[in-house]
Formats: C-alpha cells, sequence, structure tokens
C-alpha cells in the first residue's frame, strides 16, 4: 500500500550519469543515507532515506542521452489504466507499465507539453515513507507554458480540479484531490529559466534554512538556478546538481 492516496505525488527519483556523485552530493546536501538495490538489472539503484525511512532514490539513466532529470511518480492502483487515460488524453506513454521486481510497477508519460511524469502503483515498495520534513520531498509543481491545457489533461487522467489564486500578476494553480492540494502548477517565469526549457515537473524537497542550503549546494558543487527568495509559501530556491538536475528546496515551518 502507497503511504498516501491514489493521485498523489508519492515518490522522486533521480536519473543521473554519474551516480556515485549522486550519492555524494545529496547526502552531504541533506543528511540522508543510501541504500542500494541488489540486483544486478537495478544498475546500482540506490533508495535515499532519512532516519531510515525512504524518502527518494537514483539510478543511472534509462537512454544514454538522457539529460540528468529528476522525476515525480504520482500513486496509482492502476498503472494500465492510468496508460490507457494519458494517451486518450493526448498525451505519451513514454515507458509501458511495467513491474519492478516486487516493488512494483511503474510507467513514463509525457503531457501533451512535454513534460514528463511517472506513476507508481505499490507492491513491497510503498514509495516515499515520510514528506514535508526537512530533508524529505515536500512538493512537486508543473511549470508549463500551456496552463490551460495541462488542466484538460490532469484532470481526465488523474481527476485533478484546478484550484487558481491570483499571486501578484500570475495565476497559480492548485491540483485539488478531493479536500486536499496534492501538487501546483504555474507558467514559466521570464528571466528565472532560460527560455528555451520545456514543460517539466520539479521536485521541492524541505530544508530549515533555504539560504543555507542554497550555499551549501553551491558549496558542494552544484549551481544556485533561482536565489533564496519568499513566497507565500515560504523561502524557497531553485537549484542545479553537479550534473544539471534541477530541482528546489523550500523552508518549512518549525514544528
Amino acid at each position: 500500500m502507497s503511504t498516501v492516496p491514489p493521485g498523489t505525488p508519492c515518490w522522486a527519483d533521480l536519473a543521473t550519469p554519474d551516480l556515485a556523485d549522486a550519492r555524494r552530493f545529496y547526502p552531504e546536501l541533506f543528511g540522508w543515507t543510501g541504500r542500494v538495490t541488489t540486483e544486478p538489472e537495478a544498475g546500482g539503484y540506490t533508495v535515499f532515506q532519512l532516519g531510515g525511512r525512504a524518502v527518494a532514490g537514483a539510478g543511472p539513466p534509462a537512454i544514454p542521452d538522457q539529460v540528468p532529470i529528476w522525476s515525480t511518480y504520482v500513486a496509482t492502483d492502476d498503472a494500465d489504466l492510468v496508460a490507457g487515460r494519458v494517451e486518450r488524453a493526448g498525451g505519451q506513454v513514454i515507458v509501458p507499465p511495467f513491474e519492478v521486481f516486487d516493488r512494483g510497477r511503474m510507467a513514463v508519460f509525457a503531457d501533451p507539453a512535454g513534460a514528463s511524469f511517472s506513476v507508481w502503483q505499490p507492491m513491497a515498495m510503498p514509495g516515499g515513507e515520510v514528506f514535508n520534513v526537512p530533508g524529505a520531498m515536500s512538493w512537486n509543481e508543473l511549470v508549463t507554458p500551456d496552463p490551460e491545457g495541462a488542466k484538460v489533461f490532469y484532470e481526465l487522467v488523474f481527476g485533478w480540479h484546478p484550484d487558481d489564486q491570483q499571486v501578484g500578476t500570475m495565476t497559480y494553480t492548485g491540483w485539488r484531490m478531493g479536500t486536499q492540494i496534492v501538487a501546483g502548477m504555474m507558467p514559466p517565469l521570464a528571466g528565472d529559466f532560460p527560455d528555451d526549457l520545456p514543460a517539466y515537473w520539479t521536485v521541492y524537497f524541505a530544508v530549515d534554512d533555504a539560504d543555507a542550503a542554497a550555499a551549501r549546494a553551491a558549496a558542494l558543487g552544484g549551481t544556485i538556478l533561482v536565489p533564496p527568495r519568499t513566497n507565500p509559501a515560504g523561502r524557497f530556491a531553485s537549484l542545479r546538481d553537479p550534473q544539471g538536475a534541477l530541482f528546489s528546496i523550500i523552508e518549512v515551518p518549525p514544528t
């Protein structure tokens, strides 16, 4: 069983050409430990843990020319059903559903604007076991030039309902499942990201101090793409790891 309901982001993992360096960078940044999957076919896939509980994963690229990327996984109880919905809604099935040993079933898709995302149908592995604490996944956000098209697509695929809010001059969308906002969406912000960057999902990891964590990432060989700033959700920054994979950090209020 997943630790979150179907239709909710439940896992994130990194595809990287330098898995050894990822095992160095992220534990030093977030305090993770790594458990390497023993099956030879897994290519050294590493489950990162925080206090003994799974928070994220990292493995080699699926294809040789794949850019380093963090992927968002949405929980489902039927990966094949989601694949059919994606195709009917105008998306693309990049990797059809398949079993990952005895851990679960997964598939990789792209929405009509090109943003890739995955689903996870849990078996032995539920996905993430802790969220919204420093060092764990805290938020997942779609950045897309076609918000209106995304509203139609993700409602058809996951049953998400858009909840628009005006933030300054920008419309920010929360993806609602019942009474819960499970993820977000925004248009690209001019000047923050390269103009040719396609639509993408980004993963936010919670930290105690966004400024200190951004400086730490840079000292470890990463890059500060968007320096720490404050928005209505809190203080955040967008970073790249030493291989170029984009991720974000956000401060969480103390419990």
